[in-house]
């Protein structure tokens, strides 16, 4: 079975621990116990806790007594002030390429007033010393080499060596918002910029999968009442992508099962406009588990979910 979790920020991770919560409280399955797992952004960081079975409400609420407590200290955790720098690095390999393909291509590499180190102290609060090693089960965490302008799957062969908290922050490195992470003489950031799934990357198994599930944060076909404009440009672009993936995959698997689960409007009321915002956690979060009570239910949902995770004489 492959597990692919789709990057969209802080309330993207709210999204994938509600799902994922949902799927094992539905099923009894345990989603650290998939065949692959593929991580993006926040994905990759939910992935990388995921597979050290450190997934709890702990790792997301922590020890707050409440959500504005919670807010604060996750806040001042994930974002931690940087010294921008490396504007002409950026001139020469995000603003000039990216002239010829504007958009996200633009942003590659720019000067950010955050760092990532807080990202990788919070995950080793979560998984402790594992923060600095790759998990023993395959797992990619899909980044965006900033040199050379393109995906790279850290965890495969052809991606340079890391610890899984060093990937999962540049997986994370939003252009603009958090500095670039320098891996192997190599700056990344995040992977969102080729594709906000990367769900292909599971076609590199050793064998076709029974079972492909997908939590796509910014994937999603609804709109929430009053939504700004570049939340139905980022949720096309991320269908988009997506959709290429999943053709590629029914093609080569045709007898793959496929899910792919999206935020509804209750979710988005609560994780947009500022995907970003710490605020926004622990509602995101609530949303997500009673959205996935009703999708988890649909018969065309369960049927598959019976068919392959439902664990016997589960309640």
């Amino acid at each position: 079975m492959g597990l692919v979790l789709g990057g969209g920020g802080v309330t993207g991770a709210s999204f994938h621990f509600g799902t994922l919560f949902a799927l094992e409280m539905a099923t009894g399955w345990d989603p650290a116990d998939a065949d692959v797992v593929v991580g993006t952004s926040c994905g990759a960081v939910v992935g990388g806790i995921l597979r050290s079975n450190a997934l709890t409400l702990e790792a997301l609420v922590g020890d707050a007594a409440g959500r504005e407590e919670m807010a604060d200290t996750l806040g001042k955790r994930l974002y931690k002030r940087s010294r921008p720098r490396g504007l002409i690095r950026w001139l020469r390999h995000g603003v000039v390429p990216g002239l010829a393909r504007p958009g996200l291509q633009l942003t590659v590499g720019s000067p950010a007033p955050y760092t990532t180190d807080g990202i990788v102290e919070w995950m080793r609060d979560q998984i402790g010393d594992a923060v600095d090693e790759w998990p023993e089960r395959p797992t990619i965490v899909v980044g965006y080499e900033v040199e050379g302008r393109r995906r790279v799957a850290f965890g495969t062969e052809e991606a340079p060596d890391t610890s899984i908290g060093q990937a999962a922050a540049a997986s994370s490195a939003v252009p603009m918002i958090f500095e670039p992470v320098r891996i192997q003489g190599k700056r990344y950031v995040d992977g969102g910029i080729s594709s906000g799934t990367s769900a292909d990357l599971l076609l590199a198994a050793d064998e076709p999968l029974d079972l492909v599930i997908v939590s796509a944060p910014m994937a999603s076909v609804e709109t929430r009442q009053g939504a700004r404009f570049y939340e139905s440009i980022l949720d096309r672009l991320g269908g988009t992508a997506l959709a290429d993936e999943l053709d590629a995959i029914h093609e080569a698997w045709p007898d793959t099962d496929v899910l792919v689960l999206r935020p509804d409007r209750t979710v988005l009321e609560e994780a947009r406009p500022n995907p970003m915002s710490a605020a926004a956690a622990v509602p995101a979060f609530l949303r997500t588990l009673r959205a996935m009570r009703t999708e988890l239910a649909r018969p065309g949902v369960w049927s598959v979910l019976e068919r392959h995770l439902l664990v016997p004489n589960h309640r």
